[in-house]
């Protein structure tokens, strides 16, 4: 499989739980939780917002097991391996298989040396890479401290089962008007859609603020550009075939080789594929859902988090306690 022998395995660690139903190829869901939090000031992706304790990974994974996907493969730092494996992988045993790898910047290709200045990993295409021994079919992307809605999970699901070319993936993509923060600014993939449905570009937008007719984010020239608040955007929920491996790790050696030893240089998703999708070499359905995002981008974000999840629990949406 293309990219099977990309990194050393000498950093990964994982448990697997075995699902009994092996003869199902059912889809994978690739949880990014290896990110600092540092506008949020802490570990936002453990903190509890549900009335029984639950993260918002809790309520993602639950909605994943009943949309049907078979595996979880959570992507995190080695600081917090104790901690997902009591929160997660100790919860899950019996309700899905759970693996999880660690991404560390000791994963490089063979021959690659890093910087001494570099001090963290390379980003959300970085992520991915470190999980290319572990998945072999298609899967799910998502962050740990977004929500994303039921109905989300349920539209990638049955995107990676049916849809069979290898070299065709998808975004399940939202309004940015329903992914905005009320605290501040965010970032976000800003999605060209061609009349087929088809990703034409994506453009990774960054400091985007809500305002009273839309939002806005800054240009190099010290102007803002506008928006309406209807434009399509991406919040890192795609679905991947596993030859996204090969194309994410050709592009990944050249960043490494460019800028990659710059101490805060990232590579992400969008900037990643984005050249692939113009030289047609792949293609990316947009899948729109009708969800309203939220997450823990900041502290002040939670109390609204956590009155969302108590109202979706009011209306038989998550029971009052997951586990």
């Amino acid at each position: 499989m293309p990219g099977n022998n990309y990194f050393k395995s000498n950093n990964f660690f994982c448990i697997i739980v075995v699902n009994k139903n092996f003869n199902v190829m059912k889809p994978t869901l690739l949880v990014l939780a290896a990110g600092m939090g540092t506008r949020y000031g802490g570990n936002k992706q453990l903190d509890e917002v549900g009335p029984s304790g639950e993260t918002i990974i809790d309520y993602s994974i639950y909605d994943a097991i009943r949309a049907g996907f078979g595996k979880i493969v959570f992507v995190i730092r080695r600081d917090i391996e104790e901690q997902v494996k009591e929160r997660f992988v100790k919860k899950l045993k019996g309700k899905i298989e759970v693996d999880y790898v660690f991404q560390e910047i000791t994963n490089l290709p063979e021959g690659v040396k890093v910087s001494p200045e570099r001090q963290k990993p390379w980003g959300t295409s970085h992520a991915i890479l470190v999980t290319s021994k572990k998945i072999k079919e298609p899967f799910g992307v998502i962050n740990a401290d977004d929500y994303y809605g039921v109905e989300s999970f349920k539209i990638l699901h049955d995107f990676l089962v049916n849809d069979k070319d290898p070299n065709c993936y998808c975004i399940v993509g939202y309004k940015m008007g329903n992914t905005l923060s009320e605290h501040g600014h965010v970032n976000r993939g800003v999605c060209g859609v061609g009349a087929d449905g088809l990703l034409k570009n994506i453009v990774e937008t960054r400091q985007i603020e809500k305002t009273d007719d839309g939002a806005k984010a800054p240009l190099n020239d010290g102007k803002f550009q506008k928006f309406t608040g209807n434009e399509v955007v991406s919040m890192n929920l795609w679905g991947f075939k596993p030859s996204c491996y090969k194309f994410l790790g050709d592009e990944f050696r050249k960043f490494i080789d460019r800028s990659g030893m710059d101490p805060k240089a990232e590579l992400d998703i969008p900037t990643s594929i984005d050249k692939f999708v113009k030289n047609g070499e792949i293609t990316i359905k947009i899948l729109m859902s009708n969800e309203r995002w939220f997450g823990v981008t900041y502290r002040e974000d939670k109390p609204f988090v956590v009155e969302s999840i108590n109202n979706m629990i009011s209306r038989g949406v998550y029971p009052a306690k997951i586990y």
